[in-house]
């Protein structure tokens, strides 16, 4: 028999550190070639990391939320002696001590034990607050709950597994009760680079935010119109690829807001190639896949490209250069988008524009009071780099174009 260290590998592009999100085995478990063994992140892409042996997980490199070096120890896999590339060190460093069980289990000649569902799982349960929530509202011990999630997280699916197989529990009481328990939930992954990333944007930019009326109505028909004659051929339309193509023809007439700044060489960058960030809500947080070259796109194309940068991001599979580049953003919270938000501008940006939601209200026209599809325009902008005029033509323009659809195809 022999050890096979695995060590970090260069990913490439000059990456010198990466993180660790998430095992998918533990001291013990028995490893076949490409197995997933970890998940490692850069620049919010995530990168699994296979085995290239078949054997026994000795030991694990580091703990979930570590920074660990290209070229730093892994994981430590007992194989084979024909198979075995690194001899067995005399002695282990920090972190790579064998479990006890598993040293007397292969002293006395057994296989190492498989883990039950809770076994290697921290003492609390890794759950997100919704999945906490609905298990107190069931009734449901999270402990005896088998986790699928990335590094032991229970998901809503698991719940329902649970419930399928064992059925709910005691309905928790209606009778509100002192609590005194706490939570300390590491900031690791994604929700890291997200808090990083908003604060180095905030510390860095002057926001100022403008937020315009639009009246929507005659956009809606329109969308309504083009779905149910090429919907079913072509796709549903949702608004988002009407706003992009208003935002493509806006910063024709205000190329400074495409724009990056630079501000440790103080140089700002205008670019021709309208590449849109859609700020995309996904169970680790929030990521901005990018549309590159939308003002190359049509509707539909942008609806299908839009449409598969989403799913990427929600599925952990969107890559770095689908993560990179982009010179302007779009953010929405859909239905639950509020009347008015602050959007934080995508560093080094100097535009983001904010989608709120879409309402039925009685406005003024004509002297008659008339039902209107209003939805408000809330926009931040680097007040470094952009004038506020500057910010408020380029809102009207938007509100313009979304006002009258027939000028969206006009060139």
């Amino acid at each position: 028999m022999g050890i096979h260290v695995i060590k970090m590998p260069d990913l490439g592009e000059g990456i010198a550190e990466v993180e660790l999100v998430a095992w998918h085995v533990l001291p013990g478990d028995r490893v076949v070639e490409d197995q997933a063994l970890a998940d490692v992140m850069t620049d919010k892409a995530t990168v699994e990391i296979p085995s290239p042996v078949v054997g026994t997980v000795l030991a694990l490199g580091g703990e979930v939320g570590q920074v660990l070096a290209v070229g730093a120890e892994l994981i430590r896999i007992e194989v084979a002696a024909q198979e075995a590339v690194s001899p067995s060190p005399s002695g282990g460093g920090p972190g790579w001590g064998q479990p006890p069980q598993a040293a007397q289990a292969m002293q006395a000649g057994q296989p190492p034990s498989q883990p039950s569902p809770r076994e290697g799982r921290s003492e609390r349960p890794i759950a997100s607050p919704a999945v906490r929530r609905r298990a107190w509202e069931l009734g449901i011990d999270l402990q005896q709950v088998a986790a699928s999630g990335a590094g032991g997280r229970i998901m809503q699916a698991d719940l329902d597994a649970h419930v399928a197989a064992h059925g709910a529990g005691m309905p928790a009481s209606v009778r509100p009760a002192q609590r005194d328990d706490e939570e300390r939930i590491p900031v690791i992954g994604l929700r890291r680079r997200i808090a990083q990333k908003m604060q180095e944007s905030k510390r860095r930019i002057p926001h100022f935010t403008y937020v315009e009326e639009v009246d929507v109505t005659e956009l809606e028909a329109l969308r309504a119109r083009l779905n149910a004659k090429w919907g079913a051929q072509r796709g549903h339309l949702t608004l988002l690829p009407l706003l992009v193509r208003a935002v493509v023809l806006a910063v024709r007439e205000f190329p400074q807001i495409n724009a990056r700044f630079d501000d440790e060489a103080g140089v700002v960058t205008r670019h021709g190639a309208v590449h849109i960030g859609i700020a995309t809500q996904t169970e680790g947080g929030l990521m901005v896949p990018v549309l590159r070259h939308a003002e190359a796109l049509d509707l539909w194309a942008s609806a299908a490209e839009v449409a598969r940068l989403a799913q990427a991001a929600r599925a952990g599979k969107a890559t770095r250069d689908e993560l990179t580049g982009s010179t302007l953003t779009l953010t929405s919270l859909g239905a639950l988008g509020g009347i008015v938000s602050t959007p934080v501008i995508n560093h080094p940006e100097v535009a983001i524009v904010g989608v709120n939601r879409i309402v039925e209200r009685p406005v003024l026209q004509g002297g008659a009071v008339v039902a209107r599809q209003m939805m408000n325009l809330s926009s931040s902008f680097d007040h470094r780099v952009v004038d506020g005029l500057d910010a408020a033509q380029f809102v009207q323009a938007l509100r313009a174009y979304l006002e009258t659809p027939v000028t969206l195809f006009v060139e």
